[in-house]
């Protein structure tokens, strides 16, 4: 039997919150979630069927909180990609690292997103693990000049690349910066001998980063931006290389671009695009960045897919889908009003109170659409709304109906409709 006696006198932890804060995350977020699900617009379990999803009881709805922006997740080549590669290679998953022994199956994807978007391409299974495998490199020096740089990650940054503070902060200073504060960055240039940047290209509630003025702190100052840039990829610019490398004309060492492949691009997996880093640094990453060397490379599919889908890239049809995709965002800005109207983001959030949003939520649900409500952590407090996802397969009956859906819950109509 286990003596109790002596637990006044143990050591009681006291966590310092430095870089994370479980307690008041699932503290304060559970509340939302739990009632999310008790009001059925959250684990909801449904089959896909042409476009329209169906629960297991009948109820029907159309998707609008997908990041499939092109819709490529479903379109036939990818999907023969995936059997094709798999007939060719004759495995699902070689399971070792690639720093030993590979099937040039990866090299070839590489090879491939590489002459897509102009630049060095190094495949990870996610860009989550990508960032948690690469951000800890950037801080100790090795990847970049040599210098390890102060790491300011942008306050709003997705988790997938906050989550790696405590690791940075074991290779260097820590810091959060203002969201898009420009003014700021360049003060820590001043102070530091380096700086690292680190934000989304395009951020998962709407926006894109100041890019031009980052550049300009890029040029004067050397310093190193980070961007996670998985919401515009294939959505945005020519070929798909996403606004980030339409936008930026720091093409070297400092700039390093992650990005999902399982949004627009419709496929499973994460490029990390560099630029003027050699072979080197490549042998650094694929030996030192975390689970980038694990036995757990993207699989033989998702390389056959997205082989497949870079070749869509490479077409007219990407071209026809990205005017779909601009063209939905158009209708949907002509009906409700959100701080995203006017901009080529596929994002809307329509604000709602914290109090009202999951019950909104359902409404819209009901009424055949879902549209996910967000809320803290999500979002800061009281800034609470519906996240709506525009698509290029939605039709215009389901966006202006969506629309009608949404000012009858309290949405904000926009001042002029067609």
């Amino acid at each position: 039997m286990t003596d109790l006696s002596d637990v006044a006198a143990r050591k009681v932890i006291t966590p310092t919150h430095r870089y994370r804060n479980n307690d008041k995350a699932v503290g304060v977020g559970n509340a939302f979630w739990d009632r999310s699900e008790q009001e059925g617009v959250a684990g909801i379990v449904a089959e896909l069927d042409n476009g329209v999803l169906r629960t297991a009881d009948g109820h029907e709805f159309v998707n609008f909180t997908c990041c499939s922006y092109l819709d490529l997740d479903s379109h036939t080549d990818v999907i023969e990609g995936a059997v094709t590669a798999l007939r060719r290679f004759g495995v699902l998953d070689h399971c070792i690292p690639r720093s030993r022994v590979q099937i040039p199956a990866l090299l070839e994807l590489e090879s491939s997103l590489g002459e897509l978007w102009g630049g060095d391409v190094i495949t990870a299974i996610s860009a989550g693990v990508a960032s948690a495998g690469l951000l800890p490199l950037i801080a100790s020096g090795h990847l970049g000049n040599g210098v390890r740089p102060v790491m300011a990650f942008d306050k709003n940054c997705h988790v997938s690349m906050a989550g790696a503070k405590p690791s940075c902060a074991d290779e260097t200073e820590v810091l959060t910066a203002p969201h898009h504060d420009v003014d700021y960055l360049e003060d820590l240039c001043r102070q530091y001998e380096r700086v690292c940047y680190v934000v989304d290209g395009a951020d998962s509630l709407g926006g894109y980063a100041p890019v031009q003025e980052l550049a300009v702190l890029q040029d004067k100052y050397g310093m190193l931006v980070y961007y996670d840039d998985s919401h515009s990829v294939s959505a945005y610019g020519e070929r798909g290389m996403g606004y980030i490398r339409a936008h930026n004309p720091i093409r070297d060492e400092r700039t390093i671009t992650v990005a999902t492949l399982n949004k627009a691009f419709g496929t499973s997996g994460a490029a990390i695009v560099l630029d003027g880093y050699g072979k080197h640094a490549h042998r650094v990453i694929e030996r030192f960045a975390g689970a980038l060397c694990y036995s757990q490379p993207m699989n033989t599919a998702a390389v056959g897919a997205s082989l497949a889908s870079a070749e869509i890239h490479r077409g007219p049809e990407l071209i026809a889908l990205q005017d779909r995709l601009n063209t939905n965002i158009a209708l949907f800005d002509s009906l409700i009003s959100t701080e995203q109207a006017g901009t080529s983001y596929p994002i809307r959030v329509v604000p709602m109170p914290d109090d009202a949003v999951i019950d909104a939520g359902r409404t819209v649900y009901e009424a055949g659409f879902y549209v996910s409500p967000v809320f803290f952590p999500i979002v800061a407090r009281g800034t609470a709304g519906l996240r709506v996802m525009l698509r290029a397969g939605q039709t215009e009956a389901q966006i202006r109906r969506l629309g009608e859906v949404l000012v009858e819950v309290g949405a904000p109509a926009a001042e002029v409709s067609p």
